[in-house]
């Protein structure tokens, strides 16, 4: 394998991170039961990709895009320490080039465009039954901080 470098996604990648996307979807809908069945969209990434507040990063390997995540500046709530913070997602990496960093990369990359943004806080979402990306974030530095719950009110929910 080539060292694996990370930059910024282009729209020219967009038919690779589509295809990620659905990645995703399918990774957590184990994890996810309100999920609706078929392809389905958690981002427009085309205007993510064109957004000043957004940094997508891809990882490229042999010549190809390998993985993928964002970082997005979002306002924090007035009651926080901190005015803003980033919050990450579409964190994927290609299932033959898993277990070799690249996540962490991405994650270091995401790390320096939120301090290039004056950004000191970075927050994600991960499902509490998806142990081994819990452990990789954790290993990283990230630690839980909030449980979100729900409960269906009908058959469908």
């Amino acid at each position: 394998m080539d060292p694996v470098t990370i930059r910024q996604a282009t729209l020219q990648d967009l038919p690779t991170l589509l295809a990620f996307e659905q990645g995703v979807v399918a990774t957590e809908r184990p994890f996810d039961e309100t999920l609706k069945p078929g392809s389905i969209h958690y981002y427009d990434l085309g205007a993510m990709i064109q957004r000043d507040d957004v940094y997508v990063a891809v990882a490229v390997a042999d010549n190809e895009i390998v993985g993928s995540g964002y970082a997005r500046v979002e306002e924090a709530k007035p009651y926080l320490k901190h005015p803003f913070h980033c919050y990450l997602g579409f964190m994927y990496v290609r299932p033959e080039y898993r277990g070799k960093g690249i996540n962490a990369k991405i994650i270091e990359a995401l790390k320096a465009w939120s301090l290039s943004k004056g950004i000191t806080e970075l927050r994600l979402d991960v499902y509490h039954q998806n142990e081994a990306a819990i452990r990789a974030y954790e290993k990283f530095g990230f630690s839980k901080l909030l449980v979100n719950m729900r409960m269906g009110l009908d058959d469908n929910a």
